[in-house]
């Protein structure tokens, strides 16, 4: 543990750097225990605070450029990338939309602390149209608000990170051991539940393509769009014949779903985790005949295919 100390001490400026750029990248590894140790360095006069402050926002934003343009160029399709790197359940992306709708750009400064949050909001921010030097204002702010706010705590509480420190080193390498197998655990975890809901996914989902020729063929299907309110109202285009329901009105208003006809669900996740789980919930409820869209309302859309604009119960769908 101190040859870690001493490591840091030696290379800070390219450890925070790496450390940063890595997690904003989107890998599951947390810079902040770096950030502290580099302010407590700092306070102890054995590192340069400005340039570990530097470094640290320079990796910050130039990661979330990445993403940024990334988000610009691809849309969805990056938001799908940084869930299967940051091993993110893509609800996450549903949460991440309606917080970044609500807040917008300033959202992206209170973003950065929360784990999963930030590497999210990014390449949404870019697919929204958000002009580059807007981005890069409110990006360099938050990065360095975020480093400074983990290397000021790192200075105020040096004496408690030093003693923590001390014991871990008594330890010897089985400290190292046990965090690197707490942290792989951690990783393992959260890959094995997103395959398995993928694997979930993948034997029940229907097409674009196939829902339309059903369509068109005279099937009664029943398609419910499951975005949520936010979303709904920035874009209250609908699937041919659907229903929206967001996820939590789903159980409320089951009532309203029929039983004997075949069930479509889609939602605005990359890979329609969303729609899984509400299929798996309402199989578990007797709905067997239930299955996600691939691709959701954006494979839909690419296909132009028809779409309702919503109107009120009293008046008739108006059709694009």
């Amino acid at each position: 543990m101190i040859g870690t100390i001493d490591f840091l001490i030696r290379h800070g400026v390219a450890v925070l750097f790496a450390a940063v750029f890595i997690e904003q990248a989107g890998i599951p590894l947390p810079a902040a225990p770096w950030l502290l140790a580099a302010g407590a360095l700092a306070a102890a006069g054995k590192m340069n605070g400005f340039a570990a402050l530097l470094a640290a926002s320079v990796g910050s934003l130039l990661a979330d450029l990445i993403w940024f343009y990334l988000g610009r160029k691809f849309g969805s399709r990056a938001l799908g990338l940084v869930c299967q790197i940051n091993l993110q359940p893509d609800s996450g992306v549903r949460r991440t939309r309606n917080f970044f709708l609500r807040y917008r750009m300033p959202g992206l400064i209170a973003a950065k602390f929360v784990p999963g949050l930030g590497a999210l909001v990014v390449p949404l921010a870019g697919s929204s149209g958000v002009s580059p030097k807007r981005f890069i204002l409110f990006d360099g702010v938050s990065s360095l608000l975020y480093a400074g706010t983990y290397m000021i705590l790192g200075s105020l509480f040096s004496r408690q990170l030093e003693q923590l420190i001390h014991t871990l080193s008594g330890l010897g390498h089985s400290a190292l051991g046990l965090i690197a197998a707490v942290a792989a655990f951690y990783i393992a975890h959260r890959y094995l539940r997103r395959q398995r809901l993928l694997h979930q996914l993948k034997t029940a989902r229907i097409t674009v393509d196939d829902l339309y020729q059903k369509q068109e063929a005279g099937e009664n299907l029943v398609v419910l769009d499951l975005r949520s309110q936010i979303e709904f109202e920035q874009n209250p285009a609908l699937i041919r014949g659907a229903l929206h329901m967001t996820l939590d009105e789903v159980p409320l208003r089951e009532s309203e779903i029929p039983r004997d006809r075949a069930i479509i669900l889609y939602c605005s996740c990359p890979n329609e985790v969303s729609s899984a789980r509400v299929a798996l919930q309402l199989h578990d409820r007797g709905l067997h005949r239930v299955r996600p869209l691939l691709g959701g309302m954006d494979a839909w859309r690419k296909r132009d295919y028809p779409t309702e604009l919503y109107q009120p119960a009293a008046a008739a769908p108006s059709k694009r």
